[in-house]
């Protein structure tokens, strides 16, 4: 028995099925316009293609919500067209494509734990952790008593993925990088 909600109901991270599609709810706001019905603004991320859209619907309007759970995983190998993940329980290896999951991956090295988001039984997406650690792989050297100032420099990681990051951290260093934004955090 699948569950309706309401847009009264919104929670950010919730799926619900509009247009025959799963959509997460990124960000929703309820407007009170002086002037007419309230409505609700939404930002909807397709689960399908990873496209990004703003929706806006009548206050009230009623959904299908979609059963979802997180299961603990290992990103095992990137095969090209796919990425390849064993489950931690069973030991199951299963695939997501390449496209959907790029992004997210851009920070993870292969043999990290990390947890995959199902919808109705089947891998949808991937839930990031909020810190990771990782090695610069190389960076400028910072010029010396340049540390008062917030400038930063791009430093490319062990991953291959370049963010910005303060003029202290050298090649070789470990550092914690949020995956979820792309940020330099803190020396690990």
């Amino acid at each position: 028995m699948a569950e309706n909600v309401n847009t009264n109901q919104f929670k950010n991270g919730m799926h619900i099925e509009v247009d025959g599609g799963v959509w997460r709810i990124v960000a929703f706001q309820h407007v009170k316009p002086g002037k007419g019905g309230a409505f609700v603004r939404t930002k909807l991320k397709s689960l399908d293609s990873g496209a990004v859209v703003d929706r806006t619907f009548r206050a009230g309007e009623k959904f299908q919500r979609m059963h979802t759970e997180v299961k603990s995983a290992q990103y095992l190998y990137d095969s090209g067209d796919d990425v390849v993940f064993m489950e931690d329980e069973t030991y199951e290896q299963f695939s997501l494509p390449r496209k959907s999951v790029a992004e997210d991956l851009e920070f993870i090295p292969p043999s990290t734990s990390i947890q995959i988001l199902t919808v109705d039984g089947k891998p949808a997406g991937l839930q990031l952790p909020a810190s990771i650690e990782l090695a610069v792989a190389e960076t400028e050297p910072g010029v010396k008593g340049d540390t008062v100032s917030n400038v930063t420099k791009p430093a490319k990681l062990e991953t291959g993925a370049v963010i910005q990051v303060p003029l202290f951290v050298g090649s070789g260093d470990r550092i914690k990088v949020d995956p979820r934004e792309g940020r330099y955090i803190s020396r690990a």
